[in-house]
């Protein structure tokens, strides 16, 4: 943690009345009249005559500026003492993430207690989300793996085991085209293409193109196949995304060279 900084201001000293020049007779022009010091009162009558001193206002505000002014040294002090603790932050919370996530099978295993624990653990490595626009940020593009979703239409809990898609399952998108393609691995090699429409600089409309089904037979997607994607965390191996269905998506890069098909 950053030591606490304390700024103190310095007082005007009370001034011997022996030290002072002659005093001067007041400006005609001025309205304000200092009273006049009481003998009986000795520390009122130094007071006074400190603050009736010549110049001694301008120099006491001087000092008050030059203190004030020592914030914008401060500011960029204390915004880089918490971006450190938000990367370092996001760091625990992405070990804790893959290791709550790691026996769930892609979240096919996962029961609602295992649900709530990731979905706290993503929500707060969102609000240490260090990339703010990631529509365009290079970090996005490339093939990512699917390590984990609460999408029952992706991992297909109602199957048998045997015909769900055990293989890897990747993501890939690229930015400067504006394209995403979906590939599942064994047993079937599905995959599916997509044209990206830009809704703000986290959010994508997907409107899908092509499927092809055993990675040979392609087909035309039908106008219904559409849908939306949100980037809530990002960088360099990590992403977790959110559909339009509420479904969440963590994912981690393993080729960002990859480029979707046009």
């Amino acid at each position: 943690m950053a030591p606490l900084v304390s700024l103190s201001l310095p007082l005007p000293c009370a001034v011997p009345a022996s030290s002072l020049p002659p005093r001067a007779e007041p400006d005609a022009s001025s309205s304000f009249h200092p009273p006049a010091s009481s003998s009986s009162s000795p520390r009122g009558g130094r007071l006074a005559l400190a603050a009736a001193q010549p110049g001694s206002g301008r120099r006491w505000v001087g000092r008050w500026r030059a203190g004030v002014s020592s914030f914008s040294f401060l500011a960029p002090f204390f915004a880089g003492n918490k971006e450190k603790e938000n990367r370092e932050k996001a760091e625990r919370l992405k070990e804790e993430l893959l290791a709550a996530i790691r026996p769930l099978d892609r979240g096919v295993d996962a029961t609602a207690e295992d649900k709530e624990r990731v979905e706290k653990i993503v929500q707060q490595l969102e609000e240490v989300n260090q990339v703010k626009e990631p529509l365009k940020s290079d970090l996005l593009n490339g093939k990512w793996e699917l390590l984990y979703t609460t999408s029952e239409s992706i991992l297909q809990p109602q199957r048998p085991k045997f015909l769900r898609p055990f293989g890897t399952i990747y993501q890939a998108i690229n930015t400067d085209t504006l394209r995403a393609q979906n590939m599942e691995t064994w047993p079937y090699f599905n995959q599916v293409t997509a044209n990206l429409v830009p809704l703000n600089s986290r959010r994508v409309a997907v409107r899908f193109d092509y499927f092809k089904i055993f990675n040979l037979i392609s087909i035309k997607a039908p106008g219904s196949g559409k849908g939306e994607l949100e980037i809530t965390y990002l960088d360099e191996e990590l992403r977790a995304s959110r559909g339009d269905k509420g479904n969440l998506f963590i994912l981690k890069m393993v080729d960002p060279t990859y480029r979707v098909p046009l």
